[in-house]
């Protein structure tokens, strides 16, 4: 029997910060992984740059069903904690928008970084470890294809569905209820929206385009990138908005959210009235998408034969695009899990149970949720941060 003070299951970014906190305090740590590298969602995370942060980190910007629940974890270590942490370890970066920040160089940077402070904290790092049987007696016990190993505290940071290709499982889910504590539903997050074959040939033409965009649905609004795709609808805006999205419900796309079509239009058709309708909407659109558009309204001639109405029936389809997506592309490209293990049943400032003291949950398994764009990691770092001050 092995024995630790702190058993770690799950070896991404909450499980390796928190094994390196509780290291750095003096603890035994073991750090139980299936995988046979640490890291691969931080690997691949930002086109392999790692959006590791985010400069603009609010609990608003975080999805649970008590949304006060990430407040303390966030609070307690910051944003500007883990920069100074990448500065620290001389890695270069940059914002590249909306406060998201990026490696200059790659996201292997930053898994080098964790595993050297892993292995100066002095953690016991056990990959390719398939986990089995989990008890609680004399501490918590877990059965693993390394053998049986235990440890007075047990912490699981096993993440959640998302991306099964790269290990994805529920096992922290089925931890949580094998220990009593309840789940919240759980669904794909922050992924691409799939739509009805009608809808679908409308928008197989133009896969591959990518326009600046505003995205509406369930009381939020998204202003940023959105693309074309053979199966639907994805970019940054269809990504954020899927996580308030629920099936039946509409989502409203502005195409052009800067501008008022009908208006300019309307003063183009004074100044160039022989001018395409097509190509004077294409001065604002790109030029397929406006063919797209011009020809679906089964609007013809030139700006001068448009009237008023026809103007006003063009400004709503760019501007008050409504559709019904019919599903999502789900956990398989998924990057988060919407929901996971209710908060209610956890301690805000250290992430353990309310029943079982001795029994954390860190990271995306927990019923918190962040917007694209760093957020997701940040919470990571904070709740790996606080349950290693605690365990």
């Amino acid at each position: 029997m092995q024995r630790y003070d702190v058993i770690v299951l799950g070896a991404g970014a909450a499980g390796m910060f928190c094994a390196i906190e509780a290291g750095r305090r003096g603890r035994r740590v073991a750090l139980i992984d299936h995988a046979k590298a640490p890291g691969e969602k931080i690997r691949i995370s930002g086109g392999g740059r790692c959006n590791f942060t985010n400069l603009d980190i609010r609990p608003e910007c975080f999805l649970s069903q008590n949304p006060r629940f990430a407040r303390s974890a966030l609070s307690r270590y910051t944003q500007h904690d883990f920069i100074a942490r990448v500065d620290a370890a001389g890695i270069a970066w940059h914002e590249k928008t909306l406060g998201q920040l990026f490696c200059d160089g790659s996201a292997r940077e930053i898994i080098a970084m964790l595993v050297g402070d892993m292995a100066a904290a002095g953690v016991a790092l056990h990959l390719g470890c398939q986990i089995g049987e989990i008890t609680q007696g004399d501490g918590f016990t877990v059965q693993t294809s390394a053998g049986a190993m235990q440890a007075e505290k047990l912490v699981v940071a096993t993440g959640g569905k998302s991306i099964p290709k790269m290990g994805a499982t529920g096992l922290g889910y089925e931890i949580a209820r094998r220990f009593g504590l309840d789940l919240t539903e759980t669904r794909p997050a922050l992924v691409p929206l799939t739509f009805s074959d009608a809808q679908l040939d409308e928008m197989r033409p133009l896969a591959g385009l990518a326009l600046p965009a505003q995205v509406s649905a369930g009381g939020m609004a998204f202003r940023e990138g959105l693309l074309f795709t053979h199966r639907g609808l994805s970019g940054p805006s269809i990504l954020q908005i899927s996580s308030y999205w629920r099936e039946g419900m509409a989502i409203v796309v502005n195409l052009a959210p800067d501008q008022d079509l009908a208006a300019r239009l309307g003063d183009a058709k004074q100044a160039r009235g022989r001018q395409g309708l097509a190509g004077a909407l294409g001065g604002y659109l790109p030029e397929a998408l406006a063919r797209q558009i011009v020809t679906g309204l089964d609007l013809r001639g030139n700006l001068a034969d448009q009237p008023k109405a026809a103007l006003a029936r063009l400004g709503a389809r760019v501007h008050d695009w409504s559709l019904r997506p019919v599903g999502s592309e789900g956990y398989r490209t998924a990057e988060v899990t919407l929901g996971g293990v209710d908060t209610r049943g956890l301690e805000a400032r250290t992430m353990a149970s309310r029943t079982l003291p001795d029994l954390y949950f860190i990271g995306e398994v927990v019923d918190v949720t962040g917007w694209l764009g760093g957020y997701n990691f940040q919470w990571a770092w904070s709740s790996g941060w606080v349950a290693g001050q605690a365990v």
